[in-house]
């Protein structure tokens, strides 16, 4: 799985952080990084309050989510390199200075990069993943993938590239082919292929709901 970093430009107001959240969510939820969903969306929010806190609401500032290695990276930036980000030891009643202790808490490392403009805040949260283009999908997922890969390169114009895994687009093709040879097949043994693909959807819809409650 190919994950291409998301950026997003935004203005630094208390209101933009929910949003922010839900774009997180959305993003590591298509990536196949639903574990650290929770971490990450934490991370996103004390280090936008950070940036309102400490250098000013309405600052222009930018959030980069990525992959360094297996590690779910995410980067805040902004144009202030004086006020920097540091680890105190909050007192429980305080109303402030608990956003970088949450970071520290839950993130595997963090730390902050100053250049001549700005300063960027970043932390990483460890995903489990084998390798950086590892689904982390779980069993059902794996067993696709290898059911993809075999199906689709026994076409006769993919035999002669046979190397590596499948590209999405490359599997969204395959998975085609299987699913119309999976009806044909229901369709020769006298099963109602229209009621089969309902009866999945439902499964898959189900499941999916399951996974996240």
């Amino acid at each position: 799985m190919v994950r291409s970093p998301y950026v997003v430009e935004f203005t630094a107001q208390e209101e933009e952080v929910a949003a922010l959240r839900r774009k997180v969510r959305t993003r590591l939820d298509a990536w196949g990084l639903r574990s650290v969903v929770d971490e990450a969306q934490l991370c996103v929010s004390e280090l936008v309050a950070n940036v309102i806190t400490h250098v000013g609401a309405g600052t222009p500032t930018t959030l980069a989510v990525l992959m360094n290695g297996t590690f779910l990276r995410i980067e805040v930036h902004d144009p202030d390199t004086r006020a920097l980000p540091t680890l105190v030891a909050a007192d429980v009643q305080a109303e402030s200075g608990r956003g970088v202790a949450l970071v520290d808490a839950v993130a595997d490392r963090w730390g902050v990069l100053l250049s001549a403009d700005r300063k960027v805040t970043w932390c990483e949260l460890a995903t489990g993943l084998t390798s950086p283009g590892d689904h982390g999908g779980g069993p059902r997922v794996v067993r696709a993938e290898a059911m993809l890969g075999l199906y689709g390169f026994v076409r006769p114009e993919n035999r002669a590239r046979r190397s590596g895994a499948v590209s999405a687009t490359e599997g969204e093709e395959a998975a085609i082919f299987i699913i119309a040879d999976l009806l044909h097949w229901l369709s020769a043994h006298g099963r109602d292929a229209d009621e089969v693909l309902d009866r999945a959807q439902t499964r898959f819809e189900t499941e999916a709901a399951g996974t996240w409650s």
